[in-house]
């Protein structure tokens, strides 16, 4: 294969065998298993939507192309443990998107996407009973524990909402906020008990992910942007520390508070 060959996606497949093949493949490949690859396919993830929120569509292209790897990569373990292959993986999917839009795929219609989304509630739920799964009525079934705890505690706070159980704006979840944070900071005062104060700040964490729902701002999002905002305004002190010809470490608290206020007004038409 060349630089000028355009690969398919059965190249693909043909290359990951290539490396998971005992005589002469990959030894870091051949050591693999689905669990050591697993928080290899959520870093991916992530790296997709890191891609999409700098709007850099080049590197979107590459990063969904490690994010395909990584199906990839675990049909072929799943083929070689005689489990499924990849054409498997395609066929279920393709199955299920066909099952769960009938007004697509059918001769079904909803009044409007509130409608849609029920059924789509409903479609899942029928499949959950089909599976033999144990039937579950409560508002919150279904609700993955693989999910990122953010993630979870956002469905479950949709789904509480569905059936009435929230706040009626953004006012009380801001009240809400104060008061656990208050909690946290009377645990502190009190004695630092860990397994308490890990009990108030998850209190904290959900009600600021309520606060994000209500605000119509994505949680993950926002958490990227602060995530790169601290990093470009921290990578600017240090330069500031390098230009005055004293580094970071060598300056007390007080001074890199000083440069931090700098970076912050330097910083602040592209916040």
């Amino acid at each position: 294969m060349t630089e000028a060959v355009r690969h398919s996606l059965d190249d693909l497949l043909v290359i990951m065998a290539r490396l998971r093949d005992p005589n002469g493949g990959c030894p870091w490949d051949l050591q693999q298993d689905f669990a050591t690859i697993a928080p290899y396919t959520i870093e991916e993830a992530y790296e997709v939507a890191d891609a999409i929120d700098r709007k850099d569509w080049h590197d979107l292209r590459d990063e969904l192309g490690d994010l395909l790897l990584q199906v990839v990569f675990h049909a072929q373990m799943a083929k070689e443990a005689g489990l499924f292959d990849f054409g498997d993986v395609a066929h279920a999917i393709s199955d299920k998107m066909v099952r769960r839009h009938p007004h697509v795929f059918g001769d079904e219609s909803y009044e409007d996407l509130d409608a849609q989304k029920q059924a789509w509630d409903d479609i899942k739920r029928a499949e959950r009973a089909a599976k033999g799964e144990q039937r579950d009525d409560s508002a919150l079934a279904g609700i993955s524990h693989g999910l990122p705890e953010w993630k979870r505690a956002l469905k479950l706070q949709e789904r509480a909402a569905k059936v009435g159980f929230d706040w009626p704006d953004e006012q009380p979840v801001l009240d809400k906020l104060l008061e656990e944070v208050e909690e946290v900071r009377a645990e502190f005062a009190q004695g630092r008990d860990k397994q308490r104060l890990q009990d108030e700040i998850g209190d904290v964490l959900f009600v600021v992910a309520n606060l994000a729902r209500h605000a119509g701002v994505d949680f993950s999002q926002a958490f990227r942007h602060a995530n790169a905002k601290f990093e470009r305004r921290f990578r600017q002190m240090e330069q500031l520390a390098r230009n005055e010809g004293r580094l970071l470490p060598e300056r007390d608290l007080a001074e890199q508070e000083a440069l931090w206020r700098d970076a912050k007004r330097m910083d602040k038409p592209a916040s």
